[in-house]
């Protein structure tokens, strides 16, 4: 039997957003009554230094932050003063807390969230901090890496329609509305979706709500913009690891995320983009190019995928063996652990990728491109502009002929230094290479003709003109020169460490 959910009374809901707001129960609100200390700890999942700190505040925050975040029972007249327009009664009518005795304890996660000055709160099953036990098969997972992961890639640009593929309890959606016109949430469980209608309630937010496996529920649609943090996580099948809903999408291997590589474009406009997570498998003798590639090949979009992470058999085994509160060393673990090895095994897989797939659909009929980078290093917190930036470059790039880039003025970011790597006693650099200071910090390494390019890169001069002139001052073939810069500039131009001069 499914666990239980909460209940969708608009008024008490209506109650309850006033009760949080007058708490100031937002993330800066969280902060303040924690401190820098117990807040660090939390994220690590030790809750002892933000339940001494929490204990010892009168604050409403702090009752909030014991009953919702830590589990703690609490005593209802502290309750009712942290929620005085609904009370623990109504929370109690709302399905949010069960009552024990004199005190209540709560049945789900209400959290605060913030981004781009934005403030919602987010209503989920509660987190294994709080249970203290492993999570059921049909737990509704709250804000968690993934999903901040996710939205951090999204572009945010407005759209009259989009689409949040797999919402759980709608944390995608959230960040939809501040720049979307209409919003579709799907999911197929029934569970995440009474989870996702409680937090657009509670936000006091819309969204067409509807169930299903993946794509099912839009049949026919299009969209400007998709989302998804899908169930990507490779389970074994065996019957030895909980088949836990938000992570597994009922298939074998990497199934799930090729499945919707190849099917997504269908469902996007012309010029639409569609952005999600994903895990691959890459067997012995194979790459994770040809893999994600093989996905690619006459889907019909532009491709750009990032791989942003590589763990072999056994540490993808480790980190999903402990996820769901799970500990190393039980037994459940060691059988959840050798079951993820025997399945690799039984694919001769050597490795798994992670990373972010964003896909466009061409509004020519144009050859797609495709671009497939490892690119591991720290990026900033919000990728969502430098996406949009490289893709949009990307596009043009696609669209226009080695000529046309030759004969358009470049400059260098300002964030794009220069280094030259010397050996002691050396009279020439060994190595000189292009670093960016944002986006994905890309290191492009230069050769004499593409540094000497570089230098001069400043809007004045075109790639033609600059040619003509590094290969009479080198004295190299001219034609070999064009060749090399305009492959220069079309792969630093894609991640603007170089851009179009301003007339």
């Amino acid at each position: 039997m499914s666990a239980r959910v909460p209940h969708l009374d608009l008024d008490l809901i209506a109650r309850l957003r006033t009760d949080l707001a007058a708490a100031d129960f937002t993330v800066t609100g969280v902060l303040d009554v924690l401190g820098p200390l117990a807040s660090s700890a939390l994220l690590r999942e030790q809750p002892l230094p933000a339940r001494r700190v929490a204990g010892a505040s009168n604050a409403p925050a702090a009752t909030l932050i014991r009953l919702f975040t830590l589990g703690d029972p609490v005593d209802v007249s502290e309750v009712d003063v942290a929620l005085p327009t609904l009370r623990a009664t109504g929370a109690v009518d709302l399905g949010l807390l069960d009552e024990e005795g004199d005190a209540v304890v709560a049945r789900f996660d209400v959290r605060p969230y913030a981004a781009d000055e934005r403030h919602w709160w987010v209503v989920s099953d509660l987190a294994e901090v709080a249970t203290g036990s492993p999570v059921r098969e049909d737990h509704v997972l709250g804000i968690g890496g993934a999903s901040t992961t996710l939205a951090a890639w999204t572009i945010r640009r407005p759209v009259g329609t989009a689409l949040d593929l797999g919402t759980g309890c709608g944390v995608q959606a959230l960040h939809l509305g501040a720049h979307a016109d209409s919003i579709v949430a799907t999911d197929l469980s029934e569970r995440a979706l009474a989870f996702a209608r409680f937090t657009a309630a509670l936000n006091d937010v819309h969204w067409d709500v509807r169930d299903g496996s993946m794509l099912e529920p839009v049949a026919g649609q299009r969209f400007d913009l998709i989302v998804s943090n899908p169930p990507f996580v490779i389970t074994p099948r065996s019957g030895e690891v909980p088949l836990f809903e938000y992570r597994d999408g009922g298939a074998a291997g990497d199934a799930v995320v090729a499945g919707l590589v190849r099917s997504i474009g269908e469902h996007l406009e012309p010029g639409g983009v569609a952005q999600f997570l994903g895990n691959w498998e890459v067997p012995a003798g194979s790459t994770w190019t040809e893999r994600v590639g093989g996905w690619l090949d006459g889907a019909g979009v532009d491709a750009w995928v990032v791989q942003r992470e590589v763990q072999d058999p056994a540490e993808y085994a480790e980190t999903w063996s402990r996820d769901g509160g799970h500990h190393a060393g039980t037994a459940d673990f060691d059988a959840m652990y050798a079951a993820w090895l025997d399945d690799f095994a039984s694919r001769d897989i050597e490795s798994i990728g992670l990373g972010v797939i964003t896909l466009h659909r061409p509004t020519t009929d144009r050859e797609p491109f495709l671009d497939l980078m490892d690119e591991r290093g720290p990026v900033p917190l919000a990728m969502g502009e430098a996406v949009w930036v490289g893709l949009e470059a990307r596009t043009w790039l696609a669209e226009h002929t080695d000529d046309e880039v030759l004969d358009r003025a470049w400059k260098a970011t300002p964030d794009v230094t220069e280094e030259r790597h010397t050996l002691p006693g050396a009279s020439d650099p060994s190595v000189i290479v292009a670093r960016q200071g944002g986006g994905l910090g890309r290191i492009i390494t230069l050769s004499t003709v593409t540094a000497a390019y570089l230098s001069v890169a400043d809007g004045e001069l075109t790639p033609r003109q600059a040619a003509g002139a590094i290969a009479g001052i080198l004295d190299v073939d001219p034609a070999e020169t064009e060749r090399e810069i305009v492959a220069f500039v079309r792969d630093a131009a894609k991640d603007a460490l170089l851009v179009e001069a301003q007339a």
